[in-house]
């Protein structure tokens, strides 16, 4: 009974949202589809402006996962979490608040140089969303180069048969999953560099307790609270945060 009136209710929105067009609707042409073209600009209409946005905000995730610094900070963040041997702690939700911070502070020149280059003269009319949109894809295009490994940009490359004259001119639909495997590469090289004085302490303690002949006592229990008291000690969530910021090229 709940999914026929949920599925009424969009059928009844999606009456109303396009009933306008049918109303304004002429014999040949919709005219809120119909993009307007002054000189060398194109001006699409309020409706596929929409339409555009709310898509965009519906991929909005995936964009931040897949062009940002979000997946190289959360995945070392999540390693340490492992390393130091509580899972839990901190949660997920403070894992990824965190994250999404670091991320907005590492993307933080970038922002503001599309906000400048971009979004500002298209708010002012001085640029068509065309233009807008090509400016914000290169100063984003620009940033992730910079963090792909040139043996994964050809690795892509050669498995879309394609051949690309200039650095910039790489498509999307091979930057992106160059971008990705190169975060992911980087991002456990720095893991396994957090994790293994974690293991040292671990190994350490379980050599004592087996010479002690305390088998039985697990060695996770006693390594847990040097780990704790190592990890305070070096100020190891200053070390983490200033390694995965400066670990970016900007």
């Amino acid at each position: 009974m709940r999914k026929i009136l949920f599925t009424s209710r969009w059928v009844i929105l999606l009456g109303l949202c396009l009933f306008p067009l049918y109303s304004l609707a002429d014999t040949q042409t919709i005219p809120l589809l119909v993009s307007q073209q002054a000189g060398s600009t194109t001006s699409y209409s309020i409706s596929i402006k929409i339409i555009v946005l709310l898509t965009l905000l519906s991929l909005l995730p995936a964009i931040l996962i897949t062009t940002t610094a979000f997946t190289r900070i959360i995945i070392v963040l999540s390693i340490l979490r492992q390393a130091i041997g509580i899972p839990n702690v901190p949660s997920n939700q403070i894992i990824i608040g965190l994250s999404f911070i670091m991320t907005l502070f590492v993307m933080l020149p970038f922002i503001q140089k599309v906000n400048e280059t971009a979004v500002q003269p298209y708010m002012q009319g001085k640029m068509a969303e065309q233009q807008a949109l090509e400016g914000t894809v290169t100063i984003l295009k620009t940033f992730m180069i910079k963090q792909t490994r040139k043996s994964d940009l050809n690795l892509f490359t050669e498995l879309a048969k394609k051949k690309f004259t200039a650095e910039g001119d790489y498509s999307f639909l091979i930057l992106m999953p160059a971008y990705i495997t190169s975060e992911l590469k980087t991002a456990f090289e720095i893991g396994f560099l957090i994790f293994l004085p974690f293991l040292i302490i671990d190994l350490v303690i379980s050599s004592i307790l087996m010479s002690m002949g305390m088998m039985m006592l697990s060695p996770m229990v006693i390594s847990l609270p040097f780990k704790l008291l190592f990890f305070v000690l070096v100020d190891g969530w200053g070390l983490v945060v200033t390694s995965l910021i400066t670990s970016f090229r900007v």
